[in-house]
């Protein structure tokens, strides 16, 4: 059966580049040799790989390369490291309008609907 790897290399200026092959010893020589100067890793030489998961769907390994490819650098890093609980932590919504903030907003509307409320009454007198 045929495997799929999603892989993520580390480039010489400390960027990182997110991949899908059938072949990771291959597409890491290539990267490696730098065979296709149009690549972003072509400058980036010499590269590391630092991460690999492999799949036999090769769906599957395409929709997590995308999934990767969209993360924040942190989130990466949390995944590379296996650090679950950061990757949780990177994974949270920060939006301050998302459920898990609301009652933080709330607070915030309140207060600031306090003040300028005391502004405008400060204004009258």
């Amino acid at each position: 059966m045929k495997r799929y790897y999603v892989y993520i290399l580390k480039c010489d200026d400390d960027s990182y580049y997110t991949g899908i092959t059938n072949n990771i010893n291959r597409r890491f020589a290539e990267h490696q040799s730098g065979i296709d100067k149009e690549s972003y890793t072509y400058n980036r030489r010499p590269v590391e790989l630092i991460y690999e998961m492999s799949f036999y769907e090769v769906t599957q390994a395409i929709a997590w390369e995308k999934k990767i490819k969209g993360w924040s650098r942190k989130k990466k890093e949390a995944l590379i490291a296996e650090n679950w609980d950061a990757l949780k932590q990177a994974s949270s919504c920060k939006n301050i309008s998302h459920y898990e903030n609301f009652s933080t907003t709330l607070e915030v509307t309140q207060s600031t609907d306090y003040v300028e409320n005391l502004s405008k009454t400060d204004k009258k007198e």
